[in-house]
């Protein structure tokens, strides 16, 4: 499917920020496409200072929730920190263990079992915890959908908090209008609720952890120099559970990846060794596709309790094995994945599946913990809301990711009656299904769909086309001065026309880097990467010479006749035995028309 090219415009008058701010028109004009357009604004978000974080006890029931807790520690009551699987929960359980036992609590963990429990709260495992002397539950990343677990949980004679950010469950009335319930804790700590009154809704799970630990410490009257540790935690989790990185998580996302490669943490330093990151630099993408999967590999394919273990680590050797154990791990995962998309995009072009606009694939060899990794890759392949589906332990299970114009979660509360279990978020869901229910839910899905084909095109949105006589090393330190980069915050898409490949060069072991020389209308020369494209490149010779292609891919750099493309680009300084210069990684690149 080919994809559509829009250019970005704003009206506003960028000119006149340039003095106030001291940044230049085009890292203006890439605020501006992403609503930062005033001065204060610009400011907070290039300055990512802690400083400018809102106070915790601005979240409802922030009080109540800690009061709760310090009053447990004084008493010695028996608190039990109820986690979750992935990166966020694994993280939020680690800061809230942390910060509890700094204030001296009797403190322990629960982290359940993907294959076994499932995501969230499980009743049965509230009443074993009780009958192992647990008084309080303090959730994280958990328990904001868990009404009827919480309501057992208090039968059983429990004081329970909630500390989550999932979306608030609702119930439509008679009129259409949405009813919110929230589970009857002792207190629900989520920025989300409609009487929360904190300013910044987006926080993930580890982050509002980080916010409970300083609540906790400024009552319990510590030091919140401790609480510094908890931002680099709360920054991997804000990075892997993809949430927008603006304000308060571009705060401590940006915060943590400085504070990352000078951590105390034996574990995540044992893990950066093992990756062998150890004194590279540390971005968003390290944390998003090499630090997070190990973390997430343990609740996949084992338990997550050993990736807690790793983050508690106090002895080198013991964290050491546990790093190259989450490696392993992640390989063993990375193997699944790439194995079950590649048969399921098969079983999908080979059925009349690939006339859907709502993908729901029932494929019993996908392991479960998988299962939304796997329909993330289809999704993008396909570019339409997809759901995958896999045997589980007593009924199917699986987990959604969507497309901007599909709330996936909204349209599943459409066919609840359909579903055992189901929860998640606009863009993503995990659910419980009986098997004589899936083609039924894939037809109503699909009956109820409004998606037009439009909307299913993909759209490249240019934040600004730059001629490559701009890209200097002095611009390309102001364009990464916006990092950190990803949801919300979007690394920036520049572009250029019409410019002429000198020569070309295939590389690799797998001959798969196409290595550009291109020059543009002014005799501007610049070299360019593009990973996995050579087979595009070679389509677009074909296209060109037609009959002359056999001569020409063997014979390109010398002959006269070349080939003009546009490309869309992200600008980086290469270094290499110890010279330096500017080079383009192409992501996309058509011909010029």
């Amino acid at each position: 499917m080919e994809e559509r090219w829009l250019l970005r415009r704003n009206n506003e008058n960028i000119k006149e920020m340039i003095k106030s701010t001291g940044l230049n028109e085009i890292i203006l004009s890439i605020l501006f496409n992403r609503g930062i357009n005033e001065e204060n604004k610009i400011k907070k978000f290039m300055r990512a200072s802690l400083d400018d974080l809102y106070d915790p006890f601005l979240m409802k029931d922030m009080d109540k929730a800690t009061d709760i807790i310090k009053n447990a520690i004084i008493n010695n009551k028996n608190i039990v920190i109820y986690g979750d699987y992935d990166v966020d929960g694994v993280t939020s359980t680690v800061i809230l263990y942390k910060a509890l036992k700094r204030c001296g609590a009797l403190v322990n963990y629960y982290i359940p079992n993907r294959e076994y429990e499932g995501y969230g709260i499980n009743s049965e495992r509230l009443s074993i915890l009780k009958k192992e002397g647990a008084e309080i539950i303090l959730t994280c990343d958990n328990g904001i959908s868990a009404i009827e677990q919480i309501k057992y949980g208090k039968s059983l004679g429990l004081d329970i908090i909630i500390t989550d950010h999932h979306e608030i469950p609702f119930i439509e009335n008679k009129e259409g209008i949405k009813e919110y319930v929230v589970p009857e804790a002792d207190a629900v700590i989520n920025p989300k609720q409609e009487d929360c009154k904190y300013p910044f809704k987006l926080l993930c799970g580890a982050s509002i952890a980080y916010k409970f630990s300083i609540a906790l410490f400024s009552k319990m009257g510590i030091s919140l120099e401790y609480t510094k540790e908890f931002i680099i935690l709360a920054g991997i989790a804000t990075i892997c559970d993809v949430v927008d990185l603006v304000d308060e998580n571009r705060i401590i996302a940006k915060n943590a990846l400085k504070l990352i490669q000078s951590s105390n943490n034996i574990g995540l330093n044992a893990l950066i060794e093992v990756l062998n990151l150890k004194d590279k630099k540390i971005s968003a993408s390290t944390i998003g596709f090499q630090i997070g999967p190990c973390i997430n590999a343990t609740g996949r394919l084992e338990s997550a309790e050993l990736s807690v273990e790793l983050l508690l680590c106090k002895d080198k050797q013991k964290a050491q094995n546990l790093a190259i154990k989450l490696s392993e791990l992640n390989k063993t995962r990375q193997y699944m994945t790439t194995k079950n998309v590649e048969d399921i995009i098969k079983k999908i072009e080979n059925s009349d599946l690939k006339n859907d606009k709502v993908l729901v694939v029932y494929e019993e060899s996908v392991h479960e913990s998988i299962a939304g990794i796997v329909a993330g890759k289809v999704k993008e392949k396909f570019n339409v809301p997809t759901i995958i589906l896999t045997k589980g332990r007593e009924i199917p299970k699986g987990s959604g990711r969507s497309i901007e114009k599909y709330n996936l979660f909204e349209e599943l509360l459409k066919c609840k009656e359909l579903l055992d279990k189901f929860g998640g978020h606009p863009m993503a869901a995990g659910l419980s299904i009986k098997r004589e229910n899936i083609e039924i839910l894939r037809e109503k899905l699909n009956k109820n769909c409004t998606l037009k084909d439009e909307d299913i095109i993909p759209k490249i949105r240019i934040d600004r086309r730059i001629p490559i006589k701009y890209i200097t090393k002095n611009f390309i330190e102001e364009l990464n001065s916006l990092e950190p980069f990803g949801k919300g915050n979007e690394t920036p898409i520049l572009a250029e026309k019409n410019l002429i490949v000198n020569k070309f060069y295939i590389l690799g072991k797998e001959a798969n880097v196409l290595k550009l020389n291109l020059t543009d209308l002014n005799k501007y020369n610049v070299e360019a990467i593009s990973y996995g494209k050579v087979d595009k490149f070679k389509e677009l010779l074909k296209i060109k010479y037609k009959d002359n292609y056999d001569y020409v891919i063997n014979n390109y750099n010398y002959i006269d006749e070349k080939i003009s493309i546009d490309i869309i680009f992200y600008p980086y300084i290469n270094s290499y035995n110890g010279f330096e210069n500017v080079q383009l990684k192409v992501s996309k690149f058509r011909l010029s028309s």
